[in-house]
């Protein structure tokens, strides 16, 4: 994985591309060492030819001196002088030459040197032999004496010659062979090298065509990118911009542009530009927070409003923070938004509060109205009812007492309906303060109320344990009360009611219809009885406020006492469903959240 993702790094491309080079380089530098190489050979092999030029010049001189002489002692033609004549120049020019070539050659200077003594001494002799043979006195013994000398000093001089060609040759021949070794291996050293340089090449060749591809598809996706912020910025009302705190420079969207009212790009993205649309009351605040963004780098969430030419206002929010690129530049990322909306929408929430507020005092007083105002001609209405009853009983038709029996039921059923109501209204309000509590006895306490139609029916009611938990007691009693007394009053006709009460534990997963919740795990409290029961597809509806399964005549009620449990669990952020078949009793589970 760490070769892979090497391999495919930027850094690995500039080793290898780097590598290629140089062994380029090497390839470049063994080509000239052999081509140098070779010119140097090439050279010695011309200087060697050289030397053996001059050598046979120089000996053919002499040779043609020595001639001349022979021919001039036989002939006594002195044409054949000529020849001794011409080489003592050119024997002059053929060493000096002989000295230039071997320069470098200390061997061959001292052989030079040595011949040269040779020459000497053989001119010398020549003209010794010459004087004597001009002198007549060939015969003599000092010519002949002479003669002999002069045949022996050419025969060194040729040895030397031929010594120092051998010599030249031998060392040529060293050279010779050594380059040939040199210059055979370097074909195939170069073919090697040249190989190894084209598969790295071609390697590295094929990762740049794959990241070419790769740079391709990144940069198609950051044009889709890019469009979709724009269009992200037109949606969201934003802009965004640059400031290159280095340089002093800023960059803007073309999107911030149209925030301010103008044409993308229509003016230099300058902050005293930009500073020129803001609204007077609020361009001290701005200058100095755009003097502290200027000093500290920084820039936190700032509101001002601007002035677009036609005069529209807006409302802007901005924030700013400082990034460190690649090459340790710094420069500060910005966003502005137009919350002119957001400002428009909060305060028209602030109006529909005050007038939900005005609204809240109007029902707290309408339910005083209910407490009291209301309940009291209620009152006086059920108490003449009772008098009729009593004292003008058998002074009414048989109509008459029908129609007191109704007045009765319907005041009854108001009375009813007005404590309901007040209840409910009790219930809606969750602020009070949850304490630390016995459910145990908060069940009993509700029992308690229940005494005497539990007795009336013959009711057993049975409870597991409950843990003591935070909750609001008289709301938490009230759920109790509600809940038994809904089974109570939907039981089975000649049936005695069996009421269970069960306790246990449920973790969130468990939940049924809840997919998330801050708590992880419930209290789960069971109401079961052996009632009437519903048919399931009414589960959610008996909990709506006033929502009625039975006719009133059949059952008393007034459909409030679920929905005020319903709103008791929520108050303490938990759950309750219903779960029932008809004739086969219903089942309530409470769900209360388990708090640390």
């Amino acid at each position: 994985m760490l070769l892979k993702s090497l391999y495919n790094s930027e850094r690995f491309l500039k080793i290898i591309f780097g590598l290629s080079l140089f062994i380029v380089l090497v390839m470049g530098g063994f080509a000239y060492k052999y081509v140098k190489e070779l010119s140097e050979s090439f050279d010695e092999v011309q200087d060697a030819y050289q030397l053996h030029i001059e050598l046979e010049k120089l000996l053919s001189a002499l040779k043609d001196a020595e001639s001349g002489k022979r021919a001039y002692i036989i002939s006594k033609d002195s044409t054949f002088l000529e020849p001794l004549l011409v080489s003592g120049s050119e024997l002059d020019n053929s060493l000096k030459r002989l000295k230039d070539l071997t320069k470098d050659q200390p061997e061959h200077q001292e052989n030079i040197a040595e011949l040269e003594l040779k020459i000497d001494n053989s001119l010398k002799i020549f003209e010794k032999t010459l004087q004597l043979a001009q002198n007549n006195e060939v015969e003599s013994a000092e010519f002949i004496s002479a003669f002999r000398e002069g045949r022996q000093t050419m025969n060194s001089v040729r040895f030397k010659v031929l010594e120092m060609t051998t010599h030249e040759n031998e060392l040529l021949g060293s050279k010779k062979a050594r380059s040939s070794r040199s210059l055979s291996n370097a074909p195939m050293f170069v073919y090697y090298i040249l190989i190894i340089s084209l598969l790295i090449l071609l390697l590295t060749y094929l990762q740049i065509s794959k990241n070419l591809k790769i740079l391709k598809e990144k940069n198609e996706l950051l044009e889709t990118f890019k469009e979709s912020t724009t269009q992200s910025e037109i949606i969201s009302k934003h802009g965004n911009w640059i400031w290159h705190i280095e340089d002093n420079t800023f960059e803007y969207s073309d999107n911030l542009y149209r925030l301010l009212g103008e044409e993308p790009q229509s003016f230099e993205p300058t902050l005293e530009n930009f500073i020129a649309f803001t609204h007077p009351d609020d361009l001290d605040k701005l200058m100095e927070q755009v003097n502290k963004m200027m000093e500290n780098e920084d820039l936190p969430f700032i509101h001002y409003r601007i002035i677009q030419k036609n005069g529209t206002i807006k409302h802007f929010k901005a924030y700013g923070k400082v990034l460190i690129d690649s090459d340790g530049h710094k420069k500060l990322l910005g966003t502005t938004a137009d919350i002119t909306d957001e400002i428009v929408n909060y305060r028209l929430i602030e109006e529909r509060n005050l007038e939900l507020e005005r609204n809240n005092k109007e029902l707290a007083s309408f339910n005083y109205v209910a407490s009291h105002d209301l309940q009291e001609p209620l009152r006086k209405i059920q108490t003449f009812i009772s008098r009729l009853e009593e004292k003008e009983q058998d002074n009414l038709s048989s109509n008459g007492k029908v129609y007191i029996q109704r007045i009765k039921s319907s005041s009854g059923r108001m009375r009813s309906l007005i404590d309901d109501l007040l209840q409910f209204s009790r219930t809606n309000k969750s602020e009070e303060a949850f304490e630390d509590s016995n459910l145990n006895i908060l069940l009993e306490t509700a029992k308690h109320d229940l005494a005497e139609i539990i007795s009336d029916k013959r009711a057993r009611i049975s409870s597991d344990s409950i843990p003591s938990m935070k909750v609001i007691p008289f709301q938490i009693k009230q759920l109790f009360l509600n809940l038994m007394s809904n089974s109570l009053k939907y039981s089975r006709e000649n049936v005695a009611p069996v009421i269970t009460i069960s306790y246990s534990q449920t973790d969130i997963s468990d939940l049924p219809k809840v997919k998330f919740s801050k708590h992880n795990r419930y209290h789960t409290i069971t109401v079961k009885d052996n009632g009437i029961g519903f048919d399931q597809e009414y589960a959610e509806q008996i909990f709506t406020l006033f929502s009625r399964l039975h006719n009133k005549n059949e059952y008393s009620g007034t459909g409030i006492g679920l929905s005020i449990c319903k709103k008791i669990v929520e108050n303490h952020q938990g759950y309750i469903i219903a779960e029932s078949h008809l004739n086969q009793g219903a089942t309530f589970t409470v769900y209360l959240p388990i708090t640390s």
